[in-house]
């Protein structure tokens, strides 16, 4: 894993931060005990070598969301209870108290540890980001995140990120320990090796 270098800023995806800042973050995927241990030494370097770590308001979108599914299921797992989702929500005040709660504190550590770049989504940002995706394999909030940074004038798009999908996009930075990625980067002569 190559860090970034001092002086600059990059932006941390969702899941490097879910992995850093949610209690549960062990059991919300099979992957993220391992994606816990090699981020968190991994961000903490990136920011004594100078790097500034930043976040958008988009980021909350999905770290709730994930954060919520996560209780969602282990609320499931525990009770054996078939609630949908919003069900899960709107029926179980003590668990959606559970969930806010933890919302809450995840971002309240993504705030401590990085700094907001403000990003504009408005419709010019959307329609650009339907074009990114029918061109680019990214889900939906990867696409407004990278196409919102992309229009804030911010200098090369640097993203640390275990999220394969940002490989596809040209023009942007991956900072990653995905295996996969990491494979296939000297193939397509994208590895960086030196800082």
């Amino acid at each position: 894993m190559i860090l970034p270098g001092s002086k600059t800023s990059s932006l941390v995806d969702t899941n490097v931060w879910l992995w850093q800042v949610y209690t549960n973050a062990p059991v919300s995927s099979s992957h993220a005990p391992d994606k816990i241990r090699a981020y968190t030494p991994y961000l903490r370097q990136a920011r004594q070598n100078g790097a500034t770590l930043v976040y958008s308001g988009l980021v909350l979108a999905e770290l709730a969301h994930v954060i919520e599914k996560t209780e969602w299921k282990i609320y499931k797992q525990r009770t054996g209870d078939r609630l949908k989702p919003k069900e899960f929500r709107h029926n179980k005040p003590v668990e959606r108290t559970k969930v806010v709660e933890e919302v809450e504190s995840a971002w309240m550590q993504v705030q401590a540890l990085a700094v907001p770049i403000d990003l504009e989504v408005n419709e010019e940002t959307t329609n650009a980001a339907m074009a990114r995706f029918r061109a680019q394999a990214l889900d939906g909030y990867d696409l407004l995140m990278i196409e919102a940074i992309g229009r804030a004038g911010a200098g090369q798009v640097k993203v640390i990120t275990d999220d394969s999908d940002y490989a596809t996009v040209p023009g942007i930075q991956v900072f990653t320990n995905n295996d996969i990625v990491l494979q296939q980067a000297p193939l397509q002569g994208k590895l960086l090796t030196s800082r």
